[in-house]
């Protein structure tokens, strides 16, 4: 199916359309065909290393992080009903697994940085500050986010670059494939790689067993000293970075792929508060909806929440009956395969630059803060404001 049949198809089983206001429909159903399945695992390369690392550096129960990353999947794909996705929060996962912090500590970031956030949407504060990105500064953002996802990939693919460079090309063949979804592919070569080029992990993969477990309650870790140190250490730094890619870039992109089922900086922001205060108590981690996670569930051919029920449901079911094998289930997707999906993630998220129009200020902007994003988000949007605005008062000159 190609995906203007796709399209078609979710219009005509959802009675959907584009209204005047550009308001979604309430009739809008998730799709479970085999498009939404591909698309499905469109940003495990994203996931995967960061969940192996949470497990195997911080040493958090894979359990409740698989769970609670399920469960926040599935309450957005049937309340958004788009491809929204859930991401570990980059800042919060990497300096957790650099710097040796204890899980109550963590835990604790996560409920101030649900607290922030939820009071950010509830009191509408998120607005005025959202209101500051102009087009230039967003899609600089966008631009220097899927840049950094695309040479993320590539030194990924340096660990294998031939296996990467043979599922690079598959992947390009069947990208407009309307029978044989990419993804499907690419997950096929990933699992025969892994096993030949490390043959002991078929004796790995039989150690895999059932083993039912629910998870704990982890509330009575958190101290009050856990969450002063996990607010200054994690909360506070990943801030920006959440503001930029998982606030005003993730609601320009899920508002122009999907005009019809329109978010609002508001509602995500209520959103990553309401996920991130419960996220905690099960021992989860801290999460966002990061824009460079739709650009890959979108490029392999998810139009609808559908294709996060799909993962999330699958993670959840994974946490409940594997999570004792989970470091060897994620064995089956190698590095140089993670990296083919984030390249062309960040391809289609930096290909939305292609609006930008023809005005040389804008476009400086963009490059400007495209620059700045790829090493930090936060200063990416302070800049891109005020380099924007000195342009357009005539203040400074290109």
């Amino acid at each position: 199916m190609s995906q203007n049949d796709q399209e078609k198809e979710l219009e005509l089983e959802s009675g959907s359309g584009v209204h005047p206001e550009g308001a979604s429909t309430h009739k809008t159903k998730n799709l479970y065909n085999k498009m939404e399945w591909a698309g499905a695992f469109g940003d495990v390369g994203t996931l995967i290393p960061f969940v192996v690392a949470y497990i195997t550096i911080v040493k958090v129960d894979p359990l409740g992080l698989l769970f609670m990353f399920g469960i926040s999947l599935l309450v957005a794909g049937f309340y958004f009903k788009t491809p929204l996705p859930v991401q570990p929060m980059k800042a919060i996962g990497a300096a957790a697994i650099a710097g040796g912090i204890s899980l109550p500590a963590l835990f604790g970031s996560g409920l101030t940085t649900g607290l922030f956030w939820l009071l950010a949407g509830v009191t509408g504060a998120i607005r005025p500050i959202a209101k500051l990105a102009t087009k230039p500064v967003v899609r600089g953002i966008m631009l220097g986010l899927g840049l950094s996802f695309m040479v993320d990939g590539v030194n990924r693919m340096k660990t294998a670059p031939v296996l990467a460079g043979i599922a690079l090309v598959v992947t390009y063949l069947l990208l407009t494939n309307p029978k044989i979804p990419a993804m499907f592919v690419l997950l096929i070569i990933g699992v025969a790689s892994a096993l030949i080029m490390n043959p002991q992990l078929v004796s790995e993969l039989a150690k895999i067993h059932i083993g039912f477990r629910v998870p704990a309650f982890s509330f009575h870790m958190i101290t009050w000293n856990d969450i002063v140190i996990g607010t200054l250490l994690f909360t506070i730094p990943q801030i920006p970075l959440t503001l930029g890619n998982a606030v005003i870039a993730i609601v320009a992109e899920n508002n122009e792929l999907f005009p019809d089922r329109q978010v609002t900086e508001k509602k995500i922001a209520i959103s990553q508060g309401i996920m991130n205060l419960a996220s905690p108590l099960l021992g989860g981690i801290p999460m966002c909806h990061g824009a460079g996670g739709m650009a890959g569930h979108v490029r392999f051919g998810a139009r609808t929440g559908g294709a996060l029920v799909i993962l999330g449901s699958l993670l959840v079911f994974i946490a409940l009956f594997f999570s004792n094998s989970v470091s060897i289930i994620f064995k089956i997707f190698p590095n140089a395969i993670l990296g083919v999906i984030l390249f062309f993630a960040g391809s289609e998220l930096a290909i939305v630059v292609k609006d930008i129009g023809d005005k040389k200020s804008d476009f400086y902007v963009m490059l400007i803060v495209a620059a700045f994003a790829m090493w930090n988000m936060g200063a990416a949007f302070l800049v891109g404001i005020i380099l924007d605005n000195s342009l357009r008062r005539g203040w400074v000159k290109v």
